[in-house]
């Protein structure tokens, strides 16, 4: 299935659980031999169906060949819970995603998508999650569920906010962290998805509030969702242009050549300070390169997973 047809002109995906089973199957099958042997995706063996028992976990297909019922077994039954938190604001739909120039997945793009395989993860291990998303407001909250019904109301909403991107909206990062960790009462697995972009950014606000998040034995990760070639290696034709503040409005005129060596050398220490605080604060922090696969964001999953005990 080609990603870039499923997107709607709006900008959505017309089948975000189609895509992203198909995503998540891929790595699984990629993982079979790998060192995550936990991870129980698939269940372990069948057992027969005793009468009284839930009829939720019948092999239907089984019992087609067999013409008797057995129930699947898991090989991990958990409660753990998770709680997805995506940045929707301006700069997070950048770059234009446009029906007649499909060539890539924007940031917000990136990360819906991205969530979407992360909660098909989930729901195969019958594990719960919750959402929230934020730009200038906080915009949207569900608690750590597992239904079936609550799964596809969160795909509903993950979906919708594609077609946000022609609306101007700042960052207020540092606000809706905090309100969003006074939400979370039970230990859970937090994924953040954020683009770093804020108009007063200050790192001490930033980390506070990310401290604020592993209040009560949460365990943080963040995604940092970039366009490395653009955002980091400035990979821009050398003609005169005008760069735009997505968020703010703000413009400037130049030459992308005159400007690339300096900017490179900031992007780099400014990470580099980035990677060196969340590791004094105990924070996962991987890169989400919208310009490669999923398989650093299941894998990141897999191995907060295996230590949150």
């Amino acid at each position: 299935m080609n990603i870039e047809k499923e997107l709607h002109e709006t900008g959505g995906f017309s089948h975000l659980d189609l895509l992203a089973k198909q995503v998540v199957e891929g790595y699984i099958s990629g993982i079979h031999k790998s060192p995550f042997h936990g991870f129980s995706a698939e269940f372990a063996e069948h057992k027969i169906y005793n009468s009284g028992e839930s009829t939720r976990h019948i092999d239907w297909k089984l019992y087609a060949k067999t013409d008797k019922l057995y129930t699947r077994r898991y090989e991990e039954e958990t409660n753990l819970r998770c709680h997805l938190i995506l940045d929707n604001s301006a700069s997070m739909h950048y770059p234009a995603m446009k029906a007649q120039n499909l060539g890539a997945l924007n940031k917000i793009g990136f990360s819906v998508l991205a969530s979407a395989c992360l909660m098909e993860i989930l729901k195969r291990q019958r594990d719960a999650v919750g959402v929230s998303i934020y730009s200038d407001e906080f915009e949207f909250y569900a608690p750590e569920k597992s239904s079936e019904r609550h799964h596809h109301m969160l795909l509903s909403k993950l979906n919708e906010i594609l077609s946000d991107s022609a609306k101007r909206k700042n960052t207020d990062t540092y606000t809706y962290l905090h309100q969003i960790a006074e939400k979370l009462k039970r230990r859970s697995l937090i994924f953040l998805f954020t683009d770093m972009f804020q108009a007063d950014a200050d790192e001490e606000r930033l980390f506070e509030a990310l401290r604020h998040l592993k209040y009560n034995r949460h365990e943080v990760i963040l995604f940092h969702v970039i366009d490395e070639k653009r955002e980091l290696d400035f990979n821009f034709v050398n003609t005169p242009r005008r760069f735009t503040d997505v968020e703010t409005g703000a413009e400037v005129d130049l030459y992308s050549d005159n400007i690339r060596e300096n900017y490179k050398k900031a992007v780099k220490k400014y990470l580099a300070d980035l990677k060196m605080q969340c590791a004094k604060y105990r924070i996962k922090y991987v890169e989400a390169d919208i310009n490669k696969n999923f398989d650093n964001i299941m894998t990141a999953y897999l191995l907060e997973k295996q230590k949150f005990g």
